[in-house]
């Protein structure tokens, strides 16, 4: 077919192409897996995130309480409460101290009994928390100490930080942990920072509680994602690399098979492959030659010669029909145009035209110069409709057939009691001739309706003053029942096949 022979590529071309196809699945995969990994590790950081401050919560709830039940202690005399703030110490598992405060000024320690000591509410986050990084005891191990205070009194409760730094080591374990007070951030090595939290490029996940003055943060170092595609998904990695290796050899294999019908059409309109061929139309009366059609063959440099049907439609469909009627009107033009002298009468040529051509004014040109191409008045120009495509009725239309008129075009309506819209291409268009379609006149002398259609086709012709062509004319039976029945001109097989340039150019000289 000639439709699917390639244009043959560079070489450099077709490796880039096949390089192409490969790598395409190749990169959309890792593009897939890559926004699969950051949405599994968006979640765990989530997860990681909420179970650790679902954690920390619970150890500031038993913190909260021991603060609760030694508040209404505050102002008492050391020496009758320092028992009750170290039962609190035993009884809370990860209450490492607990102390009275009175006038803010811590009195009273689980630890050393009477102590004198200033407290600053502005150390603590909220007024509730202070992340600390130790004390005259244990220097250098975070602390992080619960205050409640009510009127003059309060009490402070110490979390030890080995709890929090084993809870941010345990909980996150896969991901970067961080427990924020305020402008201090503990990790997991149990070091109090301050200042700004250590980067979480990946996946970084925040979360405030909702009941205690801190915030909790859980992320990836830079590169995870990729180190996490690499651990969980070599599978589907060689997945890929095959996917990638069947597309690129199915780009490969493609580039040597055809190209869009349209591009090879247009490859072949740029080489002059498509030609006229030439079918004589005669008289009705004398059967004398009065003039042709052009038809448009595909000259094809490996197939041969096309018929029109395998490439006809794709032309009109992709509107490439306009400049290839264009070149067979100039082709043609070209052929006749030094005969046309020796012409005894105007010889009809009749090209065919698409609603392709009716959507601007440029047919009009191409006309104009065919028609100069000829000695004057020695031919008569027919523009036959085809109705394969439904032409509107539009302004345009309107004023495309009035300058074709102006110039002495005619107007045949082709194939014409076949297509849906004859009869209102009639009423709408300023016609000169129809075509009847070779289907009625191949019927003649063997179906009586379709006979009847073909006789009222010819007295609606006459009704309407316009000139009839039979088309596909074979028998001699069916030559003389159209000449009895006054049609003005024949077409056929019985007369002459379409013919190239060469040949017809040589008949018409002879005749």
């Amino acid at each position: 077919m000639p439709l699917t022979v390639r244009p043959r590529r560079k070489r450099s071309t077709r490796i880039i192409v096949t390089l192409l196809s490969g790598l395409v699945p190749l990169v959309l995969g890792c593009v897939i897996l890559n926004s699969q990994a950051q949405r599994t590790l968006k979640q765990s950081s989530q997860e990681t995130a909420d179970q650790a401050l679902r954690q920390f919560e619970l150890m500031l709830d038993n913190t909260a309480q021991a603060a609760h039940e030694l508040l209404p202690l505050a102002g008492q005399a050391c020496e009758s409460v320092k028992l009750a703030l170290r039962e609190q110490v035993t009884r809370r598992p990860f209450v490492r101290s607990t102390n009275l405060v009175w006038d803010d000024n811590l009195y009273c320690s689980s630890l050393f009994g009477d102590y004198q000591e200033v407290v600053n509410a502005g150390d603590y986050n909220q007024g509730k928390l202070w992340l600390m990084n130790g004390n005259p005891v244990t220097p250098d191990t975070a602390l992080l100490v619960y205050r409640l205070s009510e009127g003059r009194g309060g009490a402070l409760t110490t979390l030890d930080g080995y709890h929090l730094s084993n809870i941010l080591r345990l909980i996150g374990r896969q991901t970067l942990l961080v427990l924020q007070v305020g402008d201090n951030w503990l990790a997991a090595e149990g070091k109090v920072h301050t200042g700004a939290l250590p980067a979480l490029p990946v996946a970084p996940t925040t979360l405030v509680s909702s009941r205690y003055g801190f915030s909790v943060s859980a992320g990836f170092a830079q590169g995870e994602t990729w180190r996490y595609m690499a651990a969980e998904y070599p599978p589907l990695f060689s997945l890929l690399i095959f996917f990638g290796a069947v597309s690129g050899a199915i780009g490969h294999v493609l580039q040597k098979r055809s190209t869009s019908p349209s591009h090879e059409m247009l490859r072949a309109l740029e080489a002059g492959e498509f030609v006229p061929y030439f079918q004589p139309v005669v008289h009705g009366d004398s059967k004398a030659w009065s003039g042709a059609e052009v038809l448009m063959r595909w000259a094809h440099p490996k197939e041969g010669l096309v018929r029109p049907d395998l490439f006809i439609p794709f032309a009109e469909h992709s509107g490439l029909i306009v400049p290839m009627t264009r070149a067979l009107m100039q082709q043609t033009a070209a052929l006749l145009g030094p005969l046309s002298s020796t012409f005894a009468a105007p010889f009809h040529i009749g090209i065919n035209i698409t609603a392709s051509h009716c959507r601007d004014l440029e047919l009009v040109e191409d006309c104009r110069l065919f028609l100069a191409a000829f000695a004057p008045d020695s031919v008569s120009l027919v523009l036959e409709l085809t109705e394969r495509e439904l032409i509107e009725p539009t302004e345009i239309s309107r004023q495309l057939f009035e300058h074709l008129h102006s110039l002495g075009v005619k107007i045949a309506i082709d194939d014409f009691g076949t297509g849906h819209s004859s009869l209102a291409y009639l009423r709408k268009f300023n016609v000169d001739f129809l075509k009847i379609d070779q289907s009625f006149v191949a019927m003649i002398g063997i179906d009586a309706l379709s006979r009847h259609i073909l006789d009222t086709i010819i007295e609606l012709s006459a009704k309407l003053d316009l000139g009839i062509v039979a088309e596909g004319v074979e028998t001699q039976a069916q030559a003389d029942y159209l000449t009895a029945h006054n049609v003005d001109f024949l077409q056929g097989y019985l007369f002459a096949k379409p013919m190239p340039a060469a040949d017809f150019i040589e008949a018409l000289i002879h005749r």
